[in-house]
Order: structure tokens, then C-alpha cells, then sequence
């Protein structure tokens, strides 16, 4: 009779719910393979969802793929509320119906997972753009139009010129063909992917100017107004860094 270790070793190798062994299993009294059982059903069950929830995160890329439009850049920013720091864009293009376990809206990420779900996209990705506008261009431009720059900048940045762009709740001034989807980054597999790189790359950005300006915290809050950081705001002063254009920097200036 095989050992509890040597069946956990068979059932590691089987990927459908269905698969016989399971039945066979079934006939073996003991407790230690009954759990084995459960817990390699728990986890192939876990992979199916997960494959669904993918699914539906390609839908609007298996819109296009329809129409032969596979080079398909999402584009995502991060860093439009901070007082301080710039914003920061990616565009990511995806290989055809590429498929990235954890991915999803980089809020609905655990930072911890950041990083992993990050180096994933980086080694399956055709090509990744990255556009950076910081405080001066926010402070000249407003934010708004800043964020516009930065995703321009990083579709300028892909090594391929992408055939379509689906944009997370922006219109671009680009002749590439376009989508703009509300919350797109909880809906596009492309832009999701496009939320990670920026949230990475600006989190990057925000812990190396922690160490250039100690004290306001920006490597745990990325420059946002917590209380940490209004605090050393008015013990320390404005930082190079900060958007005079932002409240309660603004004020702080008159």
C-alpha cells in the first residue's frame, strides 16, 4: 500500500476534478489520505475559479481578437490624488488570451502580492511602457491633463505600436483606434495588467524619495494625505516635491 506521502505525490499531478483517482482514493480508510483528498479538490476547484474569473477579465480583448486587432495596449495610471510625487502611467500589450494568476485591479491586490503579479506580467508581457509626469507638469497643466501626458508618454514608450488601446476611464488624443471603460481596470485583463506596473513603478519612485525627503512617510502612504504626512508638512515644510496646486499645500504657500 502506497504511503500517505506518495499518494499526496499522485494527487499533486492531477488537474480535473474528474480524474479517476479520485474515486480510487475514496476506498482508503485512512485519514491522512481522505484529507489529501479534500484539500487537492479545494485547490484544483480554486484553479477553475480562478480560470473563470480570467475569463472574464479577457472579454473585451476576445471582442477585438474577433476583428484580428491582437497587438491590444491597456493603459492605466496611478498617483492622481497624492500631494506629492508624480503620476504615473503604464501601457502593457499582452500576448493573445494570456492568462495572469492574481491579476486583477491593483486595489483589489494585497501590496504584498504587488511585486509577484507585477514580475509576472513583466516576463509574459509583448511589450510594457512606462510615462512619468511630475509635480511641475501637474502644477502647470492640472492633473488631469498631466494623467492624459503620462498615458500618451507610455504609449510612445511600447517597443510595438499597439493596433488598439483600451484606456481605464480616459479619451486619449491619439490616431490609434480606442476604448475607454469605467473602472476598466476591474474589467480588462490588459489594463488590469497596466494598474500593477504603474502602482509598482510609482510605489518604487515613492520609497526612493522617502530617502531623499525623511519624515513625511512617503515610502508606507505614496505621497497621499494621510496624517503622518500633514504633520510633517507643518513641522518640516514643503518638500521640492510636493503639488503647489494641491490642498492644503496650496494654502500653505500663501
Amino acid at each position: 500500500m502506497a504511503t500517505i506521502k506518495a499518494v499526496t505525490e499522485q494527487l499533486a499531478a492531477v488537474t480535473d476534478l474528474s480524474d479517476s483517482l479520485f474515486e480510487t482514493l475514496s476506498q482508503d480508510t485512512r485519514q491522512g489520505v481522505q484529507k489529501a483528498i479534500i484539500k487537492r479538490r479545494k485547490a484544483i476547484q480554486a484553479e477553475i475559479d480562478e480560470s473563470n474569473r480570467l475569463d472574464q477579465l479577457l472579454q473585451y480583448e476576445r471582442e477585438l481578437y474577433i476583428n484580428k486587432i491582437m497587438l491590444i495596449s491597456g493603459i492605466d495610471e496611478v498617483g492622481r490624488g497624492p500631494l506629492a510625487g508624480p503620476v504615473v502611467a503604464a501601457a502593457v500589450i499582452l500576448p493573445e488570451n494570456c492568462k495572469i494568476k492574481g491579476l486583477n485591479d491593483s486595489k483589489q491586490i494585497p501590496k504584498s502580492q504587488h511585486l509577484a503579479v507585477y514580475n509576472r506580467i513583466m516576463k509574459q508581457a509583448v511589450a510594457v511602457g512606462i510615462g512619468i509626469m511630475d509635480h511641475q507638469i501637474i502644477d502647470q497643466v492640472n492633473i488631469y491633463e498631466a494623467t492624459k501626458l503620462a498615458m500618451l508618454a507610455a504609449v510612445d514608450q511600447l517597443a510595438v505600436r499597439p493596433q488598439h488601446l483600451l484606456i481605464d476611464a480616459m479619451t486619449l488624443d491619439s490616431d490609434i483606434p480606442q476604448t475607454s471603460l469605467i473602472k476598466g481596470d476591474a474589467k480588462s485583463m490588459s489594463i488590469a495588467a497596466a494598474s500593477i506596473v504603474a502602482k509598482v513603478t510609482r510605489d518604487h519612485l515613492m520609497r526612493d524619495y522617502d530617502q531623499t525627503y525623511p519624515g513625511y512617510d512617503f515610502a508606507h502612504n505614496a505621497g497621499y494625505g494621510t496624517k503622518k504626512q500633514l504633520e510633517a508638512l507643518e513641522i518640516l515644510g514643503i518638500t521640492p516635491i510636493h503639488r503647489r496646486t494641491f490642498e492644503p499645500v496650496k494654502s500653505m504657500l500663501k
